[in-house]
């Protein structure tokens, strides 16, 4: 029987069902529904086991609606740290980091890691060759970047995340979009250069747009927290 994993994030909720580690179809929802969206999407196909990590605490009266339409439910929020404890990663971060660490680790034994996770926030998660948690570090996401430009200067407009940007704006507009773009390319180019040996790996909703201006090898994985999610949850059928 298939597994099934949810990760609720800070905007959206992504979903997919999974054959031990390997994701099948997956979902996305942005909504105030979201235990709804999940019911509907398990009705008729009762999951072996449910892993829900999510950036929201999810009440008692939810986990026990999710209890009900799956054989195993395990929950990974700031109330749930069994997933944690076992993992030996600090409760401080999110679950979709500690999602994103579980993943790496798997993918690339025995070598260290640079995750960076382009969503809302930018994060910076490193992992050691032994696949030990060293630590990481938060910055705001590239459209957050451009929303606080706006938000806290009345002389600046909400622009959208540009498709090329030059070195230098001439303009109010192309200041705006290099400074926002470039920076968040120099801070990554830092980061390389604290572990140039690691494996690189870019996630999160922008992480093709920046891999694409980024010169160094590095490894795309879109779903990698849903993977992440999907080993915790073969690693308990096992």
């Amino acid at each position: 029987m298939a597994n099934f994993v949810v990760d609720i994030g800070n905007t959206a909720l992504k979903a997919a069902w999974a054959d031990g580690v390997t994701l099948g179809k997956t979902y996305r929802y942005q909504g105030e529904r979201m235990l709804d969206f999940i019911l509907s999407l398990v009705s008729g196909n009762r999951p072996d086991v449910m892993v829900l990590s999510s950036s929201r605490e999810i009440s008692q009266q939810d986990e026990e609606k999710l209890k009900a339409v799956c054989n195993v439910l395990i929950v990974i929020d700031s109330l749930h740290k069994r997933v944690y404890e076992a993992k030996g990663i600090p409760e401080y971060i999110t679950p979709d980091r500690l999602a994103s660490v579980v993943a790496a680790g798997y993918l690339f034994r025995d070598r260290g890691c640079t995750v960076f996770d382009f969503g809302t926030t930018l994060t910076i998660d490193f992992i050691a060759p032994d696949g030990r948690y060293s630590g990481g570090n938060i910055s705001p996401g590239c459209r957050t970047r451009f929303k606080a430009l706006n938000r806290y200067s009345r002389a600046l407009p909400l622009l959208d995340t540009p498709e090329s940007v030059d070195d230098i704006g001439t303009s109010l507009h192309a200041s705006m979009e290099s400074g926002v773009i470039k920076g968040i390319m120099f801070e990554v180019q830092g980061y390389l250069s604290l572990y140039p040996g690691n494996i690189v790996i870019f996630t999160g909703g922008d992480a093709i747009y920046f891999a694409k201006r980024i010169k160094n090898s590095i490894f795309v994985v879109c779903n990698l927290v849903l993977m992440g999610l999907a080993i915790v949850a073969a690693e308990y059928v096992g």
